[in-house]
This record gives structure tokens, sequence and C-alpha cells, in this order.
């Protein structure tokens, strides 16, 4: 479990690089908020992107074992925006067409060196 305050695609990568797995996220399962949604085209920018590489959300974001699945559906507090896979794999966004491209770490990074 992480909080996604850096950007959901860095937190993303980050458990999966700490699994030792790869990750896909499904666009249209991400929760946007309509008022967010609208700001973001509002300013001509990608509700998508701003919702993975965005800070400052203070939500949880956590990986369950598949078998727990049947556990989580449906719970009104809980959205399921992806799963884990091969290491091999790597990490993806998967489109509304199916699609997958690469998910990159766009976020705020506290460690980067500057300079």
């Amino acid at each position: 479990m992480i909080d996604v305050s850096d950007g959901l695609a860095s937190e993303a990568i980050h458990l999966a690089r700490s699994s030792g797995l790869g990750v896909r996220i499904h666009d249209e399962k991400i929760p946007i908020d309509p008022g967010t949604y609208q700001t973001a085209r509002d300013f001509n920018l990608d509700p998508t992107t701003c919702a993975l590489n965005g800070g400052e959300d203070y939500e949880l974001l956590f990986t369950i074992a598949q078998a727990d699945y049947d556990k989580v559906k449906g719970n009104p507090s809980l959205t399921v925006i992806g799963y884990m896979t091969d290491r091999n794999s790597g990490y993806a966004l998967i489109d509304k067409q199916g699609g997958q491209h690469e998910l990159r770490a766009q976020g705020w990074d506290a460690f980067l060196k500057k300079g």
C-alpha cells in the first residue's frame, strides 16, 4: 500500500518494482471527479494524464491477491483500476480500445537530484 501524493503512475510503478512485478492500469477505470475532468479540459489538458501524473491526491493505492478480488469488488469505497503482471510485461496504461501504452513516472520525485 502506498499513497498517491506523488502521482498515480509513479506510485503504481514503485509498487510494481518493489514487488518484482509489472502493472496494467485501465484508463477508463481511473476515477476522475467531474469537476477535475472539466478543469483539465478547460486548460486543454488530458484528464487521464493529469490523474496519472498530478499529485497531492492523498488517496491510497494497494494490491490484493487475485483470490481476494471477490471480497472487494462492488465496495463503493474502493475502485479497481488494474492488476499486477509478470515483471517482464513492464508497466502499461490500457486505453479504451485495448491498446497498451508505456506507463511512465512523470509525477513528483522527492529524491531527484538537481544541479
